[in-house]
């Protein structure tokens, strides 16, 4: 009996590892199967009721705009930061946000030591030239008489020389400080040199920044202001590399914009990047647009339309071709006179009634143009079968 139970036993033991290893089995040849793809058969009658249309799919001429996602930003050019050059304290101020200022157009004054002495050393110089430059003619004029003597003329014109290069040297410095000519000549009526400084706009527009109160220390490294002229703005935005050969130099384009719903901006590409980012594989481009009616403000977002060069060549299919879902686009392709596979698409742009296929087909390959919707249909039936 014992040799009988224990037989029995090794018996059972040997059943369930042969079911494991099977078990196993079976999990690695299901885990090297290929994912099964969504085909649909259809017969010939079947084909017939639904009216079903082929086409062979290949590389057409094709211009579809090219719609990428775009930002306004203001134009570099009638852009300016504004400060001062030398250090000193904020007298007054007189423009806020928002005011439109013209060039030219006192924004604020600053006081301090600085300006005073910057100031001082021009009038010295200036003084010291009038001089020099009087009593160099008064020499020159003795000499031609017979009255003065070589010696006194080269000397007055040595001195006249120096005092020159000391008042241009005194003047540069004033200039660089902020001071125009006409704030110079200003200074001419005063009994005492001022130690104020006048900063002003270099461009007409909007004041969009402003940075200092009164009796605030402000430094050269200071942006007491930040004017913006926004009669012209750019559109800055990145396509792919593969559409850089399909944009014309020069070309017009277009931009819309939520700010502006139902409005078209058109604007001149006026620079197309050097370099590819090495993450997004995309290329910038710059486009400039008019902007006087002021719809476009900087940091408005919105999309470029860029209209593709002609004889650029794509992958195209009938628009009605292409279904959609949640998972996204898809089309059907004919393998046989019966079988037909769903294949996901990535879709470019549209023109007319044509869409742009980038991903998914293969020029030469046959596609469903008509019947779509009823193989959309057919293909539910068989999954929900299936699933019963």
């Amino acid at each position: 009996m014992k040799n009988i139970s224990a037989l029995a036993t090794a018996l059972i033991a040997s059943l369930v590892l042969l079911n494991a290893c099977g078990t196993k089995q079976e999990k690695k040849e299901d885990a090297k199967a290929p994912a099964k793809k969504e085909q649909v058969i259809l017969r010939k009658q079947a084909r017939a009721e639904i009216q079903l249309q082929t086409e062979v799919i290949s590389y057409k001429a094709f211009a579809a705009p090219i719609i990428i996602p775009a930002k306004v930003v203001a134009n570099q050019d009638n852009e300016a930061l504004i400060g001062t050059l030398v250090a000193g304290r904020v007298r007054k101020v007189f423009c806020k946000l928002g005011d439109f200022v013209k060039a030219g157009q006192v924004l604020m004054t600053v006081e301090g030591l600085d300006i005073g002495e910057i100031k001082s050393a021009y009038w010295k110089a200036k003084a010291v030239l009038d001089y020099t430059k009087s009593n160099y003619e008064r020499q020159s004029r003795l000499f031609d008489e017979k009255i003065g003597s070589k010696k006194m003329v080269l000397e007055s014109q040595a001195e006249y020389q120096k005092a020159l290069a000391e008042f241009k040297a005194a003047d540069k410095k004033l200039h660089a400080a902020g001071m125009d000519d006409e704030a110079v000549a200003e200074n001419t009526t005063e009994e005492h040199t001022s130690g104020t400084l006048s900063i002003k706009s270099p461009i007409s527009g909007i004041v969009v920044e402003r940075n200092i109160v009164l009796g605030q220390l402000v430094e050269p490294a200071t942006n007491a202001f930040r004017v913006i002229n926004t009669s012209t703005v750019w559109v800055d935005g990145s396509i792919y590399e593969k559409d850089l050969n399909k944009i014309p130099a020069g070309t017009t384009v277009r931009f819309t914009s939520a700010a502006s719903p139902g409005e078209e901006f058109t604007g001149q590409l006026i620079y197309i990047g050097q370099t590819v980012d090495e993450e997004t594989r995309t290329i910038k481009v710059r486009a400039s647009f008019n902007n006087s009616g002021n719809k476009l403000r900087p940091q408005i977002f919105g999309e470029m339309i860029i209209q593709s060069a002609a004889g650029s060549k794509a992958l195209v299919v009938p628009t009605d071709a292409i279904a959609r879902e949640a998972a996204g686009p898809f089309v059907f392709i004919q393998l046989n006179d019966s079988l037909f596979e769903k294949r996901d698409v990535v879709t470019g742009g549209t023109a007319g009634n044509v869409t742009e296929i980038r991903q998914g087909v293969k020029d030469g390959e046959r596609v469903v143009i008509n019947g779509v919707f009823s193989l959309k249909s057919e293909m539910k039936k068989e999954s929900f079968a299936e699933g019963e």
